[in-house]
């Protein structure tokens, strides 16, 4: 779970619903979702309602200053005992950031300022984030591993009372990735399609709902690639080709170069953990289970379909390919060539992959 120094989300949530504030809370990094969930709840739960209008703040990092975030700041709460001042998209405030110094060393105790600071994180030596760490919270909310995905739909699912097999956990985590907000949005569209007395989400939900094909998906492909299934790696393709919409194929190239990334780390992986396809059943879960963590991927499926994929490319060939994904992405954007169409693209990747 997203934490900096032992702060995780639930503890500031659990805090927060007890009435524990804090005078500043600076909310950072490149998973926005933890940071929009902590905020929404300061905005929607701290004051009453009749308390909002005259007390609670929302500025936006484009259009204001440090000098207006602490004006407000320093104003006490009318008829309230506490004012809220919530910046949002923080990280486009690029200068002053020093003169918040000032105020950080006496916060008022009866405002609560919350900062939004996303996709990056500042300096921690500067003085005013210092004085943030003593003074506040500080939250990071890192961006989730492919690995953790899984264990996340699963956790999320179960709290939601939803149903879901490994098949549409992993459909769903291959074609959308670790974007949290990607996949909250697929699971609120799948719910308001179920039947009242229906709480599982199938294959088939998905394909339908989502547009996620559990025929036409990367995973599929890379399958296919792997089988040396020329003509259903080309089907699959044509698909994404006439389904842009739903398949970018930036982000279908991003998930193959990933796959290969991964298949080129595996052939330098120490010899006595790699599988070789005659291990007992505890020696095998043992080698995926470290195949997985040197790779930070799922020990199962997708530990062993990269073990399975490098029998089927080698290094030298694994480093060619990586290259070959990388001149169609160029493509796909516009560069290096003219024309960039996608459909074309594929069909040359393909054939470049296989032969």
């Amino acid at each position: 779970m997203a934490k900096k120094d032992g702060i995780t989300y639930e503890q500031i949530i659990g805090d927060l619903q007890k009435k524990i504030y804090k005078s500043v809370y600076f909310l950072m990094g490149e998973e926005p979702y933890y940071i929009d969930k902590i905020a929404d709840y300061i905005e929607k739960n701290v004051l009453d309602k009749s308390a909002k209008d005259f007390n609670q703040i929302v500025l936006y990092g484009g259009e204001t200053s440090i000098a207006d975030i602490i004006n407000f700041a320093k104003g006490y709460p009318l008829s309230s005992d506490y004012k809220v001042i919530i910046v949002k998209e923080a990280q486009n405030i690029k200068k002053e950031w020093e003169n918040l110094s000032f105020y950080l060393q006496k916060p008022l105790n009866s405002t609560i300022l919350v900062f939004c600071y996303k996709y990056s994180t500042p300096d921690g030596r500067l003085k005013w984030f210092k004085e943030i760490e003593k003074n506040g919270v500080v939250f990071i909310s890192d961006k989730l591993r492919e690995n953790q995905m899984q264990t996340w739909v699963d956790t999320y699912a179960r709290s939601n009372n939803i149903e879901m097999d490994n098949k549409s956990i992993d459909l769903l985590c291959e074609c959308l990735g670790t974007d949290l907000t990607r996949i909250l949005n697929a699971f609120e569209k799948l719910i308001s399609t179920l039947p009242p007395n229906n709480r599982k989400i199938t294959t088939e939900n998905i394909e339908c709902y989502i547009g996620i094909s559990k025929d036409f998906n990367v995973f599929e492909l890379e399958k296919a690639l792997t089988d040396r299934d020329a003509l259903k790696a080309n089907r699959i393709v044509q698909y994404f080709a006439e389904n842009k919409k739903a398949n970018s194929i930036q982000q279908i190239l991003a998930q193959l170069f990933n796959f290969f990334v991964n298949i080129l780390h595996y052939h330098y992986l120490p010899a006595n953990i790699k599988l070789v396809g005659n291990e007992s059943y505890f020696d095998s879960n043992t080698k995926r289970a470290a195949i997985g963590k040197e790779l930070s991927v799922v020990p199962f499926p997708v530990a062993v379909s990269v073990a399975n994929a490098a029998k089927t490319f080698n290094a030298i060939k694994t480093m060619e390919i990586l290259g070959n994904i990388r001149k169609a992405d160029a493509r796909s954007k516009g560069f290096e060539f003219s024309e960039n169409n996608e459909s074309e693209i594929y069909k040359e990747l393909i054939y470049n992959i296989l032969h």
